[in-house]
């Protein structure tokens, strides 16, 4: 008389269950890639060319306000021009 199969009920909590749970994995996957993606910003170093332009507008900026006198600038424009890494 007793039925020892899942009843309505049963198949009800059951399926909440699983609800919930799925729902709650993707809450905090989401959460946890939201973080990942906004505290990581670009990953990718600026070309070196980009770098060696950079260096060399400071260098420009600087003998134009006479920090550097023009020898000094053309010794450093030539190390910025010849060295193989940034």
């Amino acid at each position: 008389m007793y039925n020892h199969h899942l009843s309505s009920w049963g198949w009800d909590y059951a399926l909440m269950f699983i609800g919930m749970a799925l729902f709650w994995s993707l809450l905090i996957v989401g959460i946890f890639l939201l973080i990942r993606y906004v505290g990581h910003g670009s990953a990718d170093p600026p070309p070196r060319s980009l770098l060696r332009r950079s260096a060399e507008r400071m260098l420009a900026e600087r003998f134009a306000r006479g920090e550097i006198d023009e020898d000094e600038y053309k010794n450093r424009l030539t190390v910025l021009r010849t060295q193989s890494s940034p």
